[in-house]
């Protein structure tokens, strides 16, 4: 339920039409919207630079509560969550050429999937580990008692093929 009101908050932000006398050019170009918002001032750079960086930084937290897997690879679950993250800011991104006022910037991309990631490195692989504490869960769950291991699968020799 967080996770659609989140995207549906996100939805609302950045793709909604702005009455604007004129709008900038689309930035392709890695890091020049990033410089251009050092170069107006400290204050104004943290402030439009941390935008970007919190506008879907909570996905970072949210889309691996959506799994609700305690026992995931911590690895696997950061390439899948900022791989999702990244593919919803580009898809952002594309739907903004079609909205008025809205301008495509790469950095915003950047900083976007960067939020992300820095999230869920900070949150999730911590939060999961107290979770399994508190529920008392083994980090991997025992072989039933009746279920044996039976040893390596047997193979099969390799004939030759005749002439």
């Amino acid at each position: 339920m967080l996770l659609v009101a989140h995207l549906a908050f996100v939805g609302w932000l950045t793709l909604r039409p702005l009455d604007v006398a004129w709008v900038t050019a689309a930035n392709l170009q890695p890091f020049a919207g990033i410089k251009a918002d050092l170069a107006l001032g400290p204050g104004q750079a943290v402030r439009r630079i941390g935008e970007a960086l919190a506008l879907l930084a909570p996905l970072g937290v949210l889309l691996p509560m959506a799994g609700g897997r305690l026992h995931a690879s911590t690895l696997g679950s950061f390439l899948r969550t900022v791989a999702a993250g990244a593919m919803l800011s580009l898809g952002i991104e594309l739907l903004q050429t079609a909205v008025p006022g809205q301008v495509v910037d790469i950095d915003s991309l950047m900083l976007n999937t960067l939020g992300v990631a820095v999230v869920h490195l900070a949150v999730v692989p911590a939060a999961r580990a107290r979770i399994r504490r508190m529920k008392g869960v083994p980090k991997r769950a025992p072989l039933p008692r009746d279920e044996v291991p039976q040893g390596s699968t047997p193979t099969i020799p390799r004939v030759g093929i005749a002439p």
